[in-house]
């Protein structure tokens, strides 16, 4: 009995499992602290106000993100404030920080910043798109009132990147502000404003795959330490799939020192774009070896995947062709500029879903972190840039910036699996040796810091110039039938070049138009760009045409939408709002997908849905007119006034639907309905003809 019983329990433990392994949670050994509340801010320069005891009390209160262009920096005339504006903030950081290495951390601000800490300068920043960070351990009065006094400028720096660009300069403190207490034993800070962590894949297969782990620390303590690192990676549940420690070492009292370890994770689960954006995470513990308490730790996303590209097939994600339906996407909105939050980042995230965005160029420049955590989350491939744009000086200093710019971006996003393209610039108009030069540098730059990554550069002059030769892939910015009406789409333009230089690896960066929701025109033709007159239906019919074209080259290896949202560029005067580009496939509010969206949504997803276009066109002069449609049902049938017209005419093509037909004199109800596993779906207007 006693055997039997035992062998009831063995099998009972082959079928029920093992216990669960217990997951992997990293011990809490910072403190971080919000410092976007309670601010006073002045669009001025003001003498002193540096100085803790400088009077602010006439300033204006504000929250962090914060930007002085919100308004007039979208609303046109060319004469937005490009200048200085102070912030101030009184904080008494606790005095339990006591004895902890205390770092000020800001996200992002444009362009130029001089921070100090109760009057004591710690630094000024160049470059209005990386984060960066002061050590303020000594500046910092625990317990105490302190002031941080910020002067930022926005205005054109002959130093610093972007000279010019065609979008707004918001100006401000436009992204979080914050202050990080860490154990004097601890992972460096001060690494270009990066994680100190640094993961880098060495080898992937089904079997197995190899991760170097680089971590840079710091003993800050007054006398030499003990000192062990333990790198965890646990999956998705939190269990651990690989671990390394390293033995005891000791470091000198104010010594930094480096670190690296190679963990080997079995069968690993790849991160494969949107089908599957699988994340681990690798955790760096900073262990007193005397004690064996964990003083500092670093979580890091991990994704495990392969990229490549080919001059012939394209771009492939795990040894496997993925054809890259991309957009670009400035980072400003109605009424806020750049100073968005976390909750307009998903909202912009959750539209390029439902459009069936893969890729996404973030132009021209580094966007905040959590844009990045949300490409890893979501799945998306993402191509990033440096605001090398337009033109550059011819300077050593001028120089020195867009190297600094290039190495903060890699260095604050090297672990987002997401980043497949590092980009070093885009549209430079003149191709001398000065930026030719720079250029070619900023690409050895790309290979010396991150050489798993692939560098590209967006030319808009000519295609084989020697400004798209640098980087190891090619994009280009090329609108037909907007800027360029001498060819019929971009399909021939690819074709030529491809045939010219079968080894140029090329991408088609941007293509488009303008596209007002509150204008219509039946058959239109080409507008003037640079006019107040940009009919949605001509924005419709240049990306049918495009699509249409890049769709079968799959030589490109990315092609992107430019624009996926609206953005302000004051200097502009078309379309019909003032200081807006209205390329967007999205109003600059979030609030109207345009005709054009629903083109790409039809083609890049397989979601059931029918899209009547020019619905909005709701007063009409002219009774003959064609109805267009997109959608993904499995039949489109058309009413008009109650009576069935029937299925299009001719059939669809890229899930476009059409019927030539004749209103009647006053309201006409338009209806398109499909079918797609048993249920209906609807979409309807009423035109009203007088």
């Amino acid at each position: 009995m006693t055997r039997l019983l035992a062998l009831l329990v063995l099998i009972s433990a082959m079928f029920v499992g093992a216990p669960a392994a217990s997951a992997y949670v990293p011990p809490v050994t910072r403190a971080q602290v919000s410092l976007d509340a309670g601010w006073r801010f002045l669009r001025a320069d003001a003498a002193g106000a540096e100085a803790p005891g400088f009077n602010d009390s006439a300033w204006t209160s504000v929250n962090v993100p914060h930007t002085w262009n919100a308004q007039d920096g979208q609303d046109g005339g060319s004469n937005y404030y490009r200048g200085i504006g102070w912030y101030r903030k009184h904080f008494t950081p606790s005095a339990t920080l006591s004895g902890r290495r205390l770092w000020l951390q800001f996200d992002g601000v444009n362009q130029v910043a001089d921070v100090w800490v109760n009057g004591v300068k710690l630094g000024q920043h160049r470059g209005g798109f990386a984060g960066f960070r002061y050590d303020v351990t000594s500046a910092l009065k625990l317990g105490q009132d302190n002031v941080i006094a910020v002067r930022a400028d926005n205005r054109a720096v002959a130093d610093v990147a972007p000279l010019s660009a065609d979008f707004t300069f918001f100006g401000g403190i436009y992204r979080n502000v914050s202050l990080t207490a860490l154990d004097l034993l601890g992972v460096r800070m001060g690494d270009s404003g990066g994680p100190g962590v640094y993961l880098r894949q060495r080898s992937l297969s089904d079997a197995s795959a190899s991760v170097e782990v680089t971590t840079k620390a710091w003993n800050n303590r007054a006398s030499a330490a003990r000192v062990k690192v333990r790198t965890v990676v646990v999956d998705h549940a939190g269990v651990i799939v690989g671990e390394s420690v390293t033995a005891t070492r000791s470091v000198n009292a104010a010594t930094g020192f480096d670190t690296v370890q190679t963990l080997t994770i079995p069968r690993p689960h790849r991160w494969n774009g949107k089908a599957d954006p699988y994340l681990y995470r690798a955790s760096v513990e900073i262990i007193d070896a005397d004690t064996g308490v964990v003083k500092d730790v670093v979580t890091e996303p991990l994704g495990l995947r392969t990229t490549a590209v080919d001059a012939g097939t394209g771009f492939s994600l795990n040894g496997r062709p993925l054809r890259l339906n991309g957009v670009n996407a400035h980072q400003d909105r109605l009424n806020a500029g750049w100073a968005v939050t976390q909750a307009d980042q998903r909202q912009d995230f959750d539209l390029m879903d439902e459009m069936g965005v893969n890729a996404l160029r973030t132009a021209h420049y580094q966007q905040a972190e959590h844009v990045y955590d949300l490409a890893d989350q979501r799945g998306y491939v993402v191509w990033t840039e440096i605001p090398l744009v337009n033109e550059v000086t011819d300077s050593a200093a001028f120089r020195a910036n867009a190297q600094q710019q290039l190495l903060e971006m890699i260095r604050q996003n090297f672990n987002h699996p997401s980043i497949a393209f590092w980009g070093i610039g885009n549209e430079q108009k003149t191709s001398n040796t000065a930026t030719n030069n720079l250029l070619r540098d900023l690409a050895a730059s790309v290979r010396a810091e991150d050489s798993g990554r692939h560098s590209t550069y967006a030319s808009h002059i000519g295609d084989r110039d020697p400004v798209s030769s640098h980087a190891e892939l090619a994009a280009y910015n090329k609108y037909y039938g907007w800027y360029d009406n001498s060819s019929t789409g971009p399909g021939g333009w690819a074709d030529r070049l491809h045939a010219a230089d079968p080894a140029r690896k090329i991408a088609l960066s941007e293509y488009g138009a303008g596209g007002s929701i509150a204008q219509h025109e039946e058959s239109p033709k080409p507008p003037v760009t640079t006019s107040r007159w940009h009919p949605e239906e001509y924005q419709t019919l240049v990306h049918e045409n495009s699509w249409a074209q890049l769709k079968t080259r799959s030589f490109l290896w990315g092609t992107f939408v430019w624009n996926m949202f609206d953005f302000a560029v004051d200097s502009r005067s078309e379309g019909d709002t003032l200081g807006r580009n209205d390329k967007g496939l999205v109003t600059y509010d979030r609030a109207v997908r345009k005709d054009s969206f629903y083109l790409y949504k039809a083609n890049w997803t397989n979601t059931p849905f029918v899209h009547l276009n020019s619905a909005r066109w709701t007063q009409r002069t002219t009774a003959a007119t064609t109805v267009r449609a997109y959608g993904t049902t499995d039949n489109v049938q058309l009413t008009l006034n109650g009576v069935a017209v029937g299925a299009p005419k001719p059939p669809a093509s890229d899930h476009i639907y059409t019927w030539p037909i004749t209103l009647r004199p006053g309201a006409n109800t338009v209806t398109i309905t499909g079918t797609r596993d048993g249920r209906a779906y609807t979409d309807t207007a009423t035109w009203t003809l007088t």
